[in-house]
């Protein structure tokens, strides 16, 4: 591989159907969140900056649904919504 491969930009592309999934997933794990009393918002930026998933309740069975994703497609998923709301 010469050094021109090496640099070029990488293309990450995630499948309509998984962008659904992970649009659900939050949706729901957000709710779950909300009904046990918390602050889902900082919850879930705890969890996508640490990886710990005891910042999610199990609730809802919120902490199984949120582990089925990796964090980077949530966190596109994430980027893309606020984006398209701008």
């Amino acid at each position: 591989m010469s050094w021109e491969d090496k640099e070029k930009t990488m293309m990450f592309k995630v499948q309509a159907e998984e962008a659904n999934q992970a649009r659900d997933i939050l949706h729901q794990v957000y709710k779950a969140l909300k009904e046990k009393g918390y602050n889902p918002i900082n919850q879930l930026v705890g969890y996508l900056l640490s990886g710990d998933p005891a910042y999610i309740t199990s609730h809802g069975n919120a902490r199984s649904l949120i582990r089925r994703l990796e964090r980077d497609d949530l966190l596109e998923e994430l980027v893309k919504s606020y984006l398209n709301k701008k």
